[in-house]
């Protein structure tokens, strides 16, 4: 009989259905029963479906009541593996949403899979989502000043904005997996090969009891960013040339891709997506024929995808009453890398973006792992970056500078990819004029990847009738080192003041449409962001974990609490 492995993880939620996805230590049948005991108990019961040998199954809900907290159990092949029988902490449950109460939401990206010993928190810091987890679980003692009291409330959802897991930059125990498989001194070293790799990988972020238990009763929503492929995915058509070339890369953009697809994409999906999913219908097709692997499905699906991204789109939306959409964007594999027609966003992308980027609701989120909005002065600097690499001055001499510049500096967010830029600035302008509906109160662009975070505000432009805003919330746990902070600190935010400043009057250089300044930060802890609901207002904090009396039970402080009213 199969075991439980990983998760279970619980993805899309909302009024009255619910995802939950597991993976399997071999085939089996998933039943998760939610309730139980109660009059209202339901049982759902699904196969595992297999992808490279691997199991895995995500089993849908639904004739769930709204805004109430569900218990549920998961047994694999008639047997209980959920909860853990000697779990100190409280019972995983089914948190359905209520549009009608405030929302709440969770976020931040950049996490490490390493251990919580004071010699792990030394290098790598205390782990914030941890440190969440066991404030929310009420292991951890509350701050004095914590406006939830002694209970405090849980947040509606957490997005998790990229680089979950680093395929390239790996830990020691990953190193040991890879060696037992492999000659490390034979490329791709110590970076991730295949599908059996990156299932491992996965497999030491998510399994610390602490975190498994919080992944298992809060809603997680997922996306991309350029650690679970590699540095600087997608920078230009010169970086995808340079790795094309390798004996590698192939491999691990399709195992990357279709482990992404398995392990965070599907559970993103509403049961109603699903059903309309092209992966997942072939897999249901399949799911009465026992040996039957996914395997091959995903890896063309991702081979597809790697030479032509209009085939499958991994963005996605998801209306929260009227309070709130939430828009989260792929601003990695949508890339267009074409020298003469760069952009961040193929066509089709942006025609998709366009359609939910609309008014009618009090807030708009717009999640994208990049900042949309850097600091000015950087963000002048990744314009010119872009014109200098495109050949707009000194010719070929110029092009190769630039090239070199945006990849070693990493000069590759939205303002390296100005048509992007522009075509975003657009639809947010026109939705704070109400040209696109009721103009919401704020609009507000959630990223992380930079590993410091901050608030950046647009000066409000004529006409406009909407906050528009930046919240970067970066790291969750891979703090960069002192001397680092300082480079980042002094490059970012002075020196690319007055260089932005000054290529910003170069004639090629595209002038933004409107005006911002950083108005919180920057700061550097690992951090778990927060942002609620406060009518047509804002609330926003950061926390950060901070030694305890015991290592094993850090305290979840605010770095930052911030109103925003309307």
């Amino acid at each position: 009989m199969a075991d439980l492995l990983l998760g279970p993880l619980l993805r899309h939620v909302d009024e009255t259905s619910a995802t939950i996805w597991v993976e399997t230590d071999g085939p089996g049948r998933v039943r998760v029963t939610t309730d139980p005991g109660d009059a209202d108990e339901r049982r759902t019961e699904v196969p595992t479906f297999a992808v490279h040998g691997h199991h895995y199954a995500l089993v849908c809900l639904d004739g769930l009541d709204k805004g109430r907290h569900h218990p549920y159990t998961v047994d694999v092949d008639g047997e209980r593996c959920w909860p853990p029988p000697d779990s100190s902490l409280p019972p995983s449950v089914v948190p359905t949403l209520d549009h009608a109460k405030p929302l709440r939401l969770a976020y931040g990206s950049c996490r490490t899979s390493v251990g919580h010993t004071k010699a792990d928190n030394d290098v790598h810091g205390i782990d914030a989502l941890r440190a969440y987890a066991l404030r929310m679980a009420g292991r951890s003692p509350r701050e004095a000043d914590d406006p939830d009291g002694d209970t405090p409330r849980w947040p509606d959802l957490v997005v998790f904005l990229g680089d979950q897991v680093y395929a390239d930059e790996t830990t020691k125990a990953m190193h040991d997996f890879i060696a037992a498989r492999r000659s490390l001194d034979e490329p791709p070293g110590k970076e991730l090969k295949d599908y059996e790799e990156y299932a491992h990988l996965y497999l030491l972020a998510w399994s610390d009891p602490v975190n498994r238990w919080l992944l298992s009763t809060l809603p997680s929503l997922m996306i991309f960013d350029d650690h679970d492929v590699r540095d600087d995915w997608n920078t230009s058509a010169s970086w995808k040339q340079e790795m094309n070339a390798t004996s590698w890369w192939h491999d691990r953009i399709v195992a990357g891709l279709a482990s992404y697809w398995v392990y965070q994409h599907a559970g993103n999906l509403s049961p109603a997506e699903l059903a309309e999913d092209e992966v997942w219908r072939e897999i249901q097709a399949h799911s009465d024929e026992p040996g039957w692997d996914a395997g091959p499905l995903l890896d063309d699906l991702a081979d597809r995808v790697d030479r032509d991204p209009t085939c499958y789109r991994w963005s996605y939306a998801r209306e929260l009453g009227t309070q709130a959409r939430l828009v989260v964007v792929d601003s990695r594999a949508a890339r267009v890398l074409d020298p003469d027609a760069r952009d961040m966003l193929d066509d089709d992308e942006r025609a998709w973006v366009d359609e939910q980027v609309r008014g009618d609701v009090d807030h708009l989120f717009l999640a994208t792992s990049l900042p949309y909005l850097l600091g000015t002065g950087l963000h002048y600097v990744e314009a010119f970056s872009e014109v200098l690499a495109g050949g707009g001055y000194a010719g070929e001499r110029g092009r190769r500078v630039g090239e070199w510049l945006r990849q070693t500096v990493d000069l590759e967010h939205w303002g390296a990819f100005q048509a992007g830029f522009g075509a975003i600035a657009q639809m947010v302008l026109e939705t704070g004029r109400g040209e696109r509906g009721r103009p919401p109160a704020t609009i507000t662009f959630l990223s992380g990847d930079v590993h410091h975070s901050y608030l950046a505000a647009v000066e409000p432009p004529e006409g406009v009738h909407s906050r528009i805003m930046q919240a970067v919330c970066s790291p969750i746990r891979n703090p960069l080192s002192r001397k680092w902070r300082f480079a980042t600190a002094v490059l970012v935010y002075g020196l690319a003041g007055p260089i932005g400043l000054g290529l910003k009057r170069l004639r090629k250089v595209p002038d933004a449409p409107f005006g911002w300044s950083i108005v919180e930060g920057p700061w550097f802890d690992n951090n778990l962001a927060t942002v609620e609901v406060k009518g047509r207002g804002l609330r926003m904090w950061w926390a950060t974990g901070r030694p305890g009396d015991d290592v094993d039970l850090p305290r979840l402080v605010r770095a930052t609490d911030v109103s925003v009213d309307c």
